[in-house]
């Protein structure tokens, strides 16, 4: 043992036993027991890992090396059988004269145990939820202190797997949201009569805050339909799971036919109470008729201001919020107001990923650059206006280190000559 006298090369060749990939804390400790038997240094005969069964209030055999007869699978002993377990809780290590009759009949009479892992309390105690026990012809008192060593490094070690195995779970979860997010968008193209309708929406990372979705009553689905663009000021899942909220209760509440003003009233206090430790949601709706003169009515809760392009003069105007962020106060009300869309005006809906999209410099987007792209593409279907916005944004933040979703949806009614064609 001269060679490993030190705690600190007791410390690097405990490492060094432990260094690797492991399936789970099982696989791990089995492999740690198995090298320090095998390890001529330290005089060891045999090794077993014992987990902690919270039901029954015993340790449970998980697993055996060494040269003794083998102990029966899954033995259990009982912790009010053995005091010195609940002691580990403040020693960490221990070593003793083996008292069960079983294991003494095995060759077990001195052992010594190390505790690793998470504590656990049972009853009026706290267990360790494994215990590692090594037993030797003589024990050396250099083994006793090495026990130290081994007791911390395998600990920091479960924890380090431990928080891999919640890594990979909340990535399956992120995963599953994923999809179900995906699966809740709409079809990117609808046409409504002489309306073309495009959107698309692009997440940062796996799951967004974003979304946007074309709304049909059953009952007029001929006389309408809804946009809806939303924001959640959130990230990550918590701004997912809002953006699922979101999206159901609006196509819940359109289904019921009331007024846009009632429906984000309603909509708000939803959010209000069902997220009071969350940020807000930004939110545009509107709605495309068949009126004679192509009304569109609208109401923005806080959203970024969709723009209006009026082809006969290239004019713009922005459809600016008519009532507050939703979930920021309780009761709120939002006004509607409408706009004409004449043959080739287009409307552009977006989130703050498009306009606040920043270059390496810092340099935001912003709407004039939205315009011009309008403006250069108006001739062109809505699908291929909002792949040119689209690209564009991802170029100019394409060196940045400020990401956030991107959504789009582009509206445009066609002329009479392309309806016609």
């Amino acid at each position: 043992m001269e060679l490993y006298q030190t705690q600190r090369d007791v410390y690097k060749l405990v490492e060094k036993l432990v260094s690797g990939n492991f399936r789970n804390e099982l696989s791990f400790l089995k492999t740690l027991v198995k090298e320090i038997v095998r390890h001529e240094e330290f005089e060891i005969i045999g090794g077993r890992v014992w987990e902690l069964n919270v039901q029954e209030k015993c340790y449970e055999l998980r697993y055996q090396y060494g040269k003794l007869s083998k102990i029966p699978t899954n033995y259990k002993l009982a912790i009010e059988d053995y005091p010195i377990l609940s002691e580990l809780y403040h020693k960490r290590t221990s070593l003793h004269q083996e008292t069960d009759q079983l294991l003494k009949q095995k060759g077990i009479d001195i052992y010594s145990v190390a505790a690793v892992g998470d504590l656990i309390r049972v009853g009026q105690h706290y267990y360790f939820k494994y215990v590692l026990g090594f037993n030797a012809e003589h024990i050396l008192q250099s083994f006793y202190e090495t026990l130290n060593v081994i007791s911390s490094v395998a600990t920091v070690k479960l924890r380090d797997l431990a928080y891999n195995e919640i890594q990979k779970k909340i990535q399956r979860d992120i995963n599953k949201a994923s999809e179900i997010q995906r699966s809740l968008l709409p079809p990117h193209n609808v046409e409504f009569h002489d309306f073309d309708i495009f959107g698309v929406c692009i997440p940062d990372s796996e799951v967004g805050g974003d979304f946007f979705d074309y709304l049909r009553n059953k009952s007029d689905e001929e006389d309408r339909i809804g946009i809806v663009i939303s924001d959640a000021a959130s990230k990550g899942l918590p701004a997912a799971i809002q953006a699922l909220f979101v999206s159901g209760a609006i196509r819940m509440a359109q289904s019921f036919s009331p007024k846009i003003s009632s429906l984000l009233s309603r909509l708000n206090t939803l959010i209000f109470d069902t997220f009071p430790y969350e940020r807000f949601v930004t939110l545009f709706y509107c709605e495309l008729t068949l009126s004679s003169n192509r009304l569109v009515l609208y109401a923005n809760a806080g959203h970024c201001a969709p723009i209006h392009f009026r082809f006969e003069d290239e004019s713009f105007r922005f459809l600016k919020p008519t009532g507050g962020l939703l979930g920021l106060i309780r009761e709120q009300s939002f006004s509607v107001e409408n706009i004409r869309m004449k043959p080739n005006d287009i409307l552009i809906l977006y989130t703050d990923g498009i306009t606040e999209a920043m270059d390496q410099n810092g340099n935001i987007f912003g709407e004039n650059r939205i315009c011009e792209l309008v403006k250069k593409y108006k001739d062109e279907t809505a699908k291929h206006i909002a792949y040119m916005i689209i690209e564009h944004v991802q170029k100019f933040n394409a060196n940045s280190k400020y990401n956030d979703d991107k959504t789009i949806v582009v509206v445009k009614r066609r002329s009479l000559e392309s309806i016609s064609d």
